[in-house]
């Protein structure tokens, strides 16, 4: 394995380490919102933040990454715990969510993507799995939040995931650099989905 190559792989370890914080994020500052004790915090946050990770893993047959190494695990509690004791410092707790969901989304959709294709998957199953990585963990935590879920609104999350998804693809495809492409990918999901923030 080359040393770009090596290099890629770490980036993608820490990024998948950096969403799964993201999301156990936003995940407890909806119990925040739903005025939830510590455990509601807790529970919200694992689940946000390993959901759609744990899907995915099931559907490609790989160990699922938490399972394998706790750290994802205990990143999850300590972002959910920390939260609950620092959410009232957040002033604007929904418009804050929102963007943060939009870069933990933005990240596990490439690391989701970049997996698959690692894994031998062809680019529609790589696509796919970019997907429900960014989106079966924020269904959770609507379900569980009794939020409208952002599959039932009208609202561009999945889409943003896909464009996401196929930015890497294109990207690798035409031979560029998987550490640029990755940043291509981010880019490309992440503004999307803060430009719908952003004009409702």
């Amino acid at each position: 394995m080359s040393d770009v190559t090596t290099q890629a792989a770490d980036i993608l370890r820490v990024l998948d380490l950096a969403s799964v914080v993201v999301f156990a994020i936003t995940g407890a500052l909806v119990a925040s919102r739903k005025q939830m004790d510590i455990v509601g915090f807790l529970w919200l946050g694992v689940v946000t933040g390993v959901g759609g990770g744990t899907v995915r893993d099931l559907l490609l047959g790989a160990p699922v990454f938490w399972v394998a190494n706790a750290t994802p695990l205990a990143l999850c509690l300590g972002a959910a715990a920390i939260v609950h004791f620092s959410a009232h410092l957040v002033a604007s707790r929904y418009r804050f969510l929102l963007y943060l969901d939009a870069f933990g989304m933005a990240l596990v959709t490439t690391v989701g993507t970049a997996k698959a294709l690692d894994m031998g998957a062809g680019p529609l199953v790589a696509v796919c799995m970019g997907v429900i990585t960014a989106a079966v963990g924020g269904i959770l935590r609507d379900i569980l939040g009794q939020e409208p879920s952002i599959l039932l609104r009208r609202d561009i999350y999945v889409t943003a995931a896909a464009c996401g998804s196929i930015a890497l693809l294109v990207a690798d495809g035409v031979g560029v650099p998987r550490l640029a492409a990755i940043g291509i990918a981010i880019g490309v999901g992440f503004g999307l989905r803060a430009l719908a923030v952003r004009f409702d």
